[in-house]
């Protein structure tokens, strides 16, 4: 990103702020439960792409050795 760009989206930033802060509660409710499902889909999508990228094959392994190895008793 470039000086530009930056400036840009902290304005796009503060004009999402100012235009969330004059919702009316109803409003802000509809708006809270719309990002809230945005959100997770966002960090679902990214989640997946991480592990089909193998970024979280590290940590997959830690767990699997650690089950092997440490005392567990089943759920």
């Amino acid at each position: 990103m470039n000086d530009e760009s930056d400036k840009q989206t902290m304005a796009d930033a503060k004009s999402l702020e100012q235009a969330v802060e004059a919702l009316d509660p109803g409003a802000l409710a509809e708006f809270r439960r719309w990002f809230a499902e945005f959100d997770a889909a966002a960090w679902d999508h990214q989640l997946v792409a991480d592990a089909t990228a193998g970024k979280l094959d590290a940590l997959m392994a830690e767990a699997e050795d650690d089950y092997r190895n440490q005392p567990h008793r089943p759920l």
